[in-house]
């Protein structure tokens, strides 16, 4: 990317000089289903209706380290998203897709060392050039803490697996964002805006101070940071917020760390309307509160979007309610003449003022988390949770005072019952069996050989990826692996 194309410092009006007028936003699709072939199904459909990258969602066992065939899993396989326990998978997952065209995203933390590793057996498999795969690790085991609680290792171990891939990826996926700090997720756990950029930043901090301690080039690996943002229902305020989260990082880059590279100091960011805005009342209120979402993220700047479906207050979308969202985002692209135009609605008086003034607000906030002793220490001691449950608690009584409105839900309510979506089961696969098929072709003890050196690898301060890797190839799951991680990290507990 020539630095001619790159906009002006510190990028309030948009990273790249022209914007969307020479590329538009990446169409990103979020998609993950009860069994693997009809996840294949889905994303094999989506690109053919013109998205441009795909997100992988996966089932709360495979966020958490536990293979299907685990009991623990049980009640949970396929729920939340895709099950992956195999490298074999990974395979079925991508069949028929050519990784090497798309752009992808993996929505994992915890066990995301071990899902990248899948990804590059497979990679290595098909004959796959490394350096042409392009996509997104999300790795951001803060927030996991902070906001979704699919942690397993104690901090410091799980930081210590974040720096190895940011590492490895450095070495051998430079096309790749080796970790996605996610605001996301902390705003659908009820934060305000504010908060939002304060605790997504301060855990970027975080993150490139460890790197550093590890000396890892945290010059290159800003290059390999991007963020992701949640578009909330206050259309002014997201607009803003995602124009100062640009002028913010730029500023921490070069002041805090110093960093001169001007692609270094680009926020690049993933954008998803807020499912915790939908609303299982009146299903259809759900378009226009995901086509204005939509809008302000593109407004804002944004590099690729999700829109959700507007059934998602009640299940995993349908196809035909997933494609209506995408064409929210090629209606705006192709019909409305916004790409046409740079920040079209910087200038207003009111968003360069809300701008400002949430730059000021969360600066204030993130050196208040430095000064209290960092995002660590406060989420040891609770504190940044409960500040989130606070606002969270807030916004309820405002609902519950009818101070804040949703529609269907405090005002204008029908009398009828809630809608009833009619969903038919999809047939999971036999996932036990596929487990058992899949240990049942390997050669035991290569991968018990595997699992052994990746335990007292674990023990020193190598970086352990190519070891997971090796795993990997030799068909150890993702059980397994986890529990060899276990043994020596042990497990986090609050």
């Amino acid at each position: 990317m020539s630095n001619k194309k790159i906009g002006k410092f510190p990028f309030t009006k948009g990273i790249y000089k022209d914007m969307y007028r020479n590329r538009l936003w990446t169409m990103r699709q979020y998609a993950g289903f009860s069994s693997v072939s009809e996840s294949n199904k889905r994303y094999q459909s989506l690109l053919e209706s013109g998205v441009s990258g795909l997100s992988v969602a996966f089932d709360l066992p495979t966020q958490m380290g536990y293979d299907s065939d685990d009991e623990m899993s049980f009640g949970e396989i396929g729920k939340s998203g895709v099950p992956i326990s195999t490298s074999a998978d990974i395979e079925a997952l991508f069949n028929k897709i050519n990784l090497e065209e798309v752009s992808l995203s993996m929505t994992i933390n915890s066990t995301a060392s071990i899902l990248l590793a899948f990804y590059i057996s497979l990679a290595k498999k098909r004959g796959y050039s490394l350096e042409k795969l392009r996509g997104t690790l999300q790795n951001d085991i803060l927030k996991e803490y902070i906001a979704r609680g699919t942690y397993i290792f104690p901090i410091n171990s799980s930081l210590r697996l974040t720096t190895d891939v940011f590492e490895y990826c450095q070495d051998n996926l430079p096309n790749w964002n080796s970790i996605s700090v996610s605001g996301y997720h902390i705003r659908e756990a009820g934060s305000t805006a504010v908060q939002e950029l304060a605790f997504t930043f301060a855990n970027a901090i975080t993150y490139l101070e460890t790197a550093r301690a590890a000396n890892i080039d945290i010059e290159k690996l800003t290059t390999q940071i991007s963020f992701f943002f949640n578009s909330h229902r206050n259309f002014f305020e997201e607009i803003s917020k995602f124009r100062a989260a640009r002028e913010i990082w730029a500023h921490i880059v070069r002041d805090r760390f110093k960093i001169d590279n001007i692609k270094s100091q680009l926020c690049r960011f993933h954008v998803q309307t807020a499912g915790s805005t939908l609303t299982a009342q009146q299903i259809e209120n759900n378009t226009p509160r995901t086509t204005l979402q939509s809008l302000a993220a593109v407004l804002g700047g944004a590099q690729s979007i999700h829109t959700n479906g507007k059934d998602e207050a009640l299940s995993l979308p349908s196809e035909k309610n997933a494609l209506s969202a995408l064409r929210i985002q090629q209606v705006i692209a192709h019909e409305s003449g916004i790409p046409e135009f740079v920040d079209p609605i910087g200038d207003s008086s009111l968003v360069d003022t809300m701008t400002k003034d949430m730059v000021r607000e969360v600066n204030i906030k993130i050196n208040d988390i430095l000064e209290k002793g960092g995002v660590e220490k406060l989420i040891q001691d609770g504190t940044i949770q409960n500040e989130i449950a606070e606002s969270s608690i807030k916004f309820q009584n405002d609902l519950d005072d009818k101070k804040a409105v949703v529609i269907g839900v405090n005002k204008f309510i029908n009398k009828e019952s809630l809608e009833e979506k009619n969903i038919t089961e999809l047939v999971e696969e036999d996932r036990l069996l596929v487990v058992k098929n899949f240990k049942s072709s390997r050669n035991q003890a290569d991968a018990n050989k595997s699992l052994v050196l990746l335990e007292e690898k674990a023990k020193t301060d190598e970086n352990l990826m190519p070891y997971i890797i090796a795993c990997s190839d030799n068909k150890c799951t993702l059980g397994e692996i986890s529990h060899s991680l276990k043994k020596v990290f042990g497990e986090y507990s609050l």
